[in-house]
């Protein structure tokens, strides 16, 4: 068996990991899970000690999507029932945050529907994280779909920390999942964020059908954007997508792929993000020894964990809360 802590301390001092020992990170017997767990919270604690971030979600526009994502129940092929609406007035952004604030999110991410924002939806966030950055000490991740020419320039200059758009899966097995735009537009939109000076965040859905070698390119192609923040979302398929009815995934595996993704990115925050605690269930105080970030509250269209629990959670793991949600590491 691979000496996963020999392996970590490498990482730590600058080894990159080969395809093969990342494929033996994901085929980890199972009963030898907690010595890997053990191993990426050695590299989770030299770059960020015990600190958690907390990250809250809002949903500005539901619906109405015209892309064809397979795990999505926005989608414009989906047939799930779901809350429609369009682009939320800047009161209630404003409102969302104010909640962000009381349950010590240090990130608020405000996420809406859609190929890309409308310069009139553009205007209503960009205006409401004014409001909020003059208000609240929060970090601001906007997730608004494709960017065109100079919106990225106009998010940034309202006071946008980070933007979030996720590669999703591999390159060889996008077209697998949605067809109405390209892996290389995904990439595109995360470069022109970074152009315009903002923390590129770009994660992850994992159980998508995709094999373990896709995983491995996932992890490997988020490291050569270089993106800060990496959200590992697990599939919770819904009724009525594309991928109705998988269910790949378990916890021991999902901890696994959490452990990957440190090992490959281990200078960057790695956050536990949709169907946690679906896919991780009981095991998801475990996953905070490779990932050091969490959602807390609601996802876009299914409910989270109650915030209290989270926070409980945390306590009783002994880890501390990162009020600050600082971009670099300790």
């Amino acid at each position: 068996m691979l000496n996963f802590k020999a392996l970590a301390n490498d990482v730590i001092n600058g080894y990159e990991i080969t395809e093969g020992e990342a494929m033996k990170i994901l085929e980890c017997p199972d009963e030898d899970i907690l010595e890997l767990l053990n191993s990426a919270y050695l590299i989770r604690k030299n770059y960020y000690g015990n600190k958690v971030k907390l990250n809250m979600i809002i949903n500005t526009k539901s619906g109405a999507c015209p892309e064809n994502c397979g795990y999505c129940a926005q989608s414009r092929d989906s047939t799930h029932p779901i809350q429609k609406y369009r682009m939320m007035q800047k009161e209630s952004i404003v409102e969302g945050a104010e909640r962000a604030h009381k349950l010590n999110s240090g990130t608020y991410c405000i996420v809406a529907s859609g190929r890309g924002p409308t310069n009139r939806e553009l205007e209503q966030v960009t205006s409401a994280v004014k409001e909020i950055k003059q208000k609240y000490d929060l970090k601001i991740c906007a997730c608004l779909g494709i960017l065109k020419p100079g919106q990225a320039e106009q998010l940034k200059d309202a006071g946008v920390d980070r933007y979030n758009h996720n590669i999703n899966t591999s390159e060889n097995h996008h077209d697998n999942i949605t067809t109405s735009h390209s892996y290389q537009d995904r990439v595109a939109t995360v470069n022109k964020a970074k152009n315009a000076g903002i923390s590129p965040c770009s994660g992850v859905i994992v159980g998508m059908r995709e094999t373990k070698q896709d995983v491995i390119q996932m992890a490997t192609a988020l490291k050569q954007l270089d993106a800060d923040s990496i959200p590992v979302n697990f599939l919770h398929a819904m009724e009525g997508t594309l991928l109705e009815g998988t269910d790949e995934l378990n916890p021991l595996y999902c901890l696994k792929v959490l452990s990957l993704f440190r090992f490959i990115n281990p200078t960057k925050e790695i956050r536990i993000s949709g169907g946690r605690e679906v896919n991780l269930r009981s095991l998801q105080p475990l996953g905070l020894y490779a990932a050091n970030s969490i959602f807390i509250g609601d996802y876009l269209t299914t409910a989270g964990q109650e915030g209290t629990k989270d926070h409980q959670m945390l306590k009783d793991l002994g880890f501390e809360v990162d009020y600050a949600g600082s971009e670099q590491p300790i």
